[in-house]
């Protein structure tokens, strides 16, 4: 015990300067150990680049992305805005490094740069992406040839824009002396591959323009879209901006050009045209738009012919590709079928072979009078006594046959049946099924895993009827409602449905 005592009688006690040192090394271990924490943390978040990383500064970029490598107004066009106070920072964005070169003016402030899409081994990726270069609240995208003359016109449209609320979520400016501008609506439906432009509802309120102008948006807008820069400039911008419901306001405001025409020669045309057919072209390709309506009525097709392959691969477990994308069949390959079918009709009818529109073809006849929107063949019944009658099936069981319209007739490899391709290159098709009486039931030598391939009462063939399908007159069975409802089951008609439901099921809100 008295060495306890002992003890505690002995107990250091601290200086005031040690107490204070004591204190400033406990302070310092715990400002050591919050930093440690909050460096955690940042390493577990993931790092962002760019404009989204701060708060955007006030006043905008001016982006110059269409013109010519061959002749341009670019350096003017820059030199010019450039001059404007305060002189906003110019973007030239270009696919590949410009030749002949751009000799792009310094300019006061961060002037003009160019920007070069294309991948570089010896840059960061950084280096190629817009975004990075644009630190504004705002992007104005600018045509070659406009020209800024001092007359405010984008503090104008800044202002005009700040205003805006609801879809409005660009503000335009129309080019004076070039293309006049036209106010559009435009709808796209990528289910259905297809693309429609209309004349505007609303004066100055649009979903797209054609022609030239200055466009203005947030620089957080532009570059949320999938690919903010693709070519045609505003071609690709309106078609997702259509997706997203925003639209463009049409200002009372225009720009000068700096020379009309931009191009001074015909061979220049030329050129700069076929290249905008072909950047619309890889454009509406790429966003899987097929079918594009104009304003005035006329159809631009954007996917297969008789010299390409169709547009979608082999088909696994009934339920082709697209399917998978929630889109339905591709209206190029829609189109496809609708003339190879009528044009089959019109051999067989000619050569007195009785045929009859057969299983999902049938259905598509009933449902809607064409083929089932996400359908990717035609299938016709035939009586197999009836095949000699046409010369193009006899001669078809010796081989391939190219008719003279450039139909592909052949006998299938997977059994005893016929097939009418669109051409040698695209196999989109119609499949021939030869059936024959047996006691009152027709039957065939070829069966395939599908539901609606069994046999049936001749009774339905007799006679056969007409049923209006895909632009003209086909026969069918003539209680169809009966043949389906034995084939698909009770309510088939009324009830769609993908055709293999436990790979991919129909969502009935989409029709």
């Amino acid at each position: 015990m008295g060495g306890a005592g002992g003890g505690g009688g002995g107990a250091m006690r601290l200086s005031p300067c040690q107490a204070v040192l004591a204190l400033a090394i406990a302070l310092n271990l715990l400002v050591l150990y919050y930093v440690s924490r909050l460096q955690r943390r940042a390493a577990r978040r993931p790092r962002e680049r760019g404009p989204a990383s701060a708060a955007p500064r006030p006043g905008l970029t001016v982006l110059l992305r269409e013109f010519e490598d061959f002749e341009n107004y670019v350096p003017e066009v820059a030199r010019a805005f450039l001059r404007q106070r305060p002189a906003p920072p110019v973007l030239v964005v270009a696919d590949a490094p410009p030749y002949p070169p751009l000799r792009l003016p310094p300019g006061p402030g961060p002037g003009a740069r160019l920007l070069v899409l294309r991948p570089a081994a010896d840059q960061p990726a950084a280096a190629r992406r817009p975004e990075a270069h644009v630190s504004t609240e705002f992007v104005a995208l600018v045509p070659d040839g406009a020209r800024a003359d001092g007359a405010g016109q984008l503090e104008r449209m800044q202002e005009a824009l700040r205003a805006e609320r609801g879809s409005v979520r660009m503000v335009a400016a129309p080019v004076r002396a070039l293309r006049p501008l036209q106010c559009l609506d435009l709808r796209v439906s990528l289910r259905r591959w297809a693309a429609e432009y209309r004349a505007a509802a609303a004066p100055g309120l649009c979903g797209a323009l054609r022609g030239d102008a200055v466009v203005l948006l947030r620089a957080r807008d532009l570059f949320n879209l999938s690919t903010p820069l693709a070519r045609p400039l505003l071609t690709s911008l309106f078609v997702q901006t259509a997706l997203r419901g925003w639209a463009v306001r049409v200002l009372d405001v225009s720009f000068p050009s700096l020379h009309q025409p931009l191009l001074t020669s015909s061979h220049n045309q030329w050129k700069a045209d076929r290249r905008a057919q072909a950047s619309r072209r890889r454009l509406f390709q790429d966003f899987g738009i097929k079918r594009v309506v104009l304003e005035d009525g006329r159809e631009q097709w954007y996917g297969c012919s008789k010299e390409t392959p169709r547009c979608f691969g082999t088909v696994h477990d009934d339920t082709p590709e697209y399917l998978y994308q929630d889109r339905w069949t591709p209206p190029c390959c829609l189109r496809a079928l609708r003339e190879t079918a009528r044009y089959v009709v019109g051999v067989l009818e000619a050569s007195g072979v009785r045929y009859w529109l057969e299983g999902g073809t049938l259905l598509g006849a009933a449902r809607h009078g064409d083929i089932i929107p996400w359908d990717y063949d035609v299938d016709l019944g035939i009586y197999l006594e009836d095949v000699p009658n046409c010369e193009l099936l006899r001669s078809a069981e010796a081989g391939s046959v190219v008719d003279e319209k450039g139909f592909v007739w052949e006998k299938a490899i997977e059994g005893d049946f016929y097939r009418v391709q669109y051409s040698e290159h695209n196999h989109l098709h119609v499949d021939l099924w030869p059936f024959y009486p047996k006691n009152g039931v027709m039957t065939k030598d070829t069966w395939m895993d599908h539901r609606q391939d069994v046999e049936f009462p001749e009774h339905f063939l007799k006679p056969l009827v007409p049923l209006p399908f895909a632009g003209f007159t086909a026969m069918a069975p003539n209680n169809h409602r009966g043949f389906l409802e034995l084939k698909f089951g009770a309510g088939v008609i009324e009830n769609p449905e993908y055709p293999n439901p436990a790979r991919k099921r129909l969502d009935k809100g989409a029709l």
